[in-house]
């Protein structure tokens, strides 16, 4: 039986927040902002739409650029300084050589997580990719694992993972699907009010030793695609 292991990219196997503090410390140079404008950047950084987090950045610092033009700027220049986590490439070998297929369901635009796809090679190591913006669902939503699971030439079942750093987007979402959930800590503490994941691991590189160390269930149950009654949303 064909195991799945679906995927998050940033902050999972890239790491964006490194990317992201390089490209803040840039874009308060070339603006000449105040001190303290790149810490006041990443610390204003979230998980949601960044249209919205540049309507913010546009206001503050009352820049002549639409918010769509910095965030078209923010998309061209951030693949360029998004790094992947250590030994990636090699523990996504290590998995496809044990039999697994391998997707990344990842939020964000097209363009910008595309060109970080292909730039780091994530694109030739993995079966498929599902962009939100390219298929206009995002997580949490679980029918994006589904999407996902199909551009991976399989469906998804109970057997299958979801691997991520959110709590709110990546575990949640698994829930909801009914596959099994890892939980990338970064060494952070769970927060307590969220379902707790099945398993967690500190990196990649760990939760691939876990997964290799599973054995799978006796039967797996196909799951059947939920209905779609929610409204897409707008992508970061």
């Amino acid at each position: 039986m064909t195991r799945l292991a679906l995927v998050d990219l940033d902050d999972t196997l890239t790491d964006l927040s490194g990317a992201f503090s390089r490209w803040a410390t840039e874009f308060a140079a070339q603006h000449r902002l105040p001190d303290g404008t790149a810490g006041w950047l990443v610390s204003a950084r979230h998980e949601g739409p960044m249209d919205q987090f540049f309507a913010e950045v546009r206001q503050r610092f009352d820049l002549t650029e639409s918010a769509e033009q910095l965030w078209a700027s923010y998309r061209a220049r951030i693949p360029q300084l998004v790094q992947l986590y250590p030994h990636v490439l090699d523990v996504l070998g290590d998995l496809r050589a044990a039999g697994w297929r391998i997707g990344i369901v990842t939020n964000g635009m097209r363009d910008n997580q595309l060109a970080k796809l292909e730039r780091t090679g994530l694109a030739n190591a993995v079966d498929g990719y599902c962009i939100s913006d390219a298929v206009g669902l995002r997580k949490p939503d679980p029918r994006i694992l589904h999407l996902a699971a199909q551009h991976c030439g399989t469906t998804l079942t109970s057997d299958d993972w979801i691997i991520g750093d959110s709590p709110r987007l990546d575990i949640a979402c698994g829930h909801q699907a009914g596959i099994r959930t890892l939980w990338i800590s970064h060494h952070r503490t769970w927060p307590q009010e969220q379902q707790p994941p099945h398993r967690i691991a500190a990196d990649v590189r760990q939760a691939v030793r876990i997964l290799l160390s599973e054995e799978p269930a006796p039967r797996a149950i196909a799951i059947p695609l939920p209905h779609p009654d929610a409204a897409p949303s707008r992508t970061d």
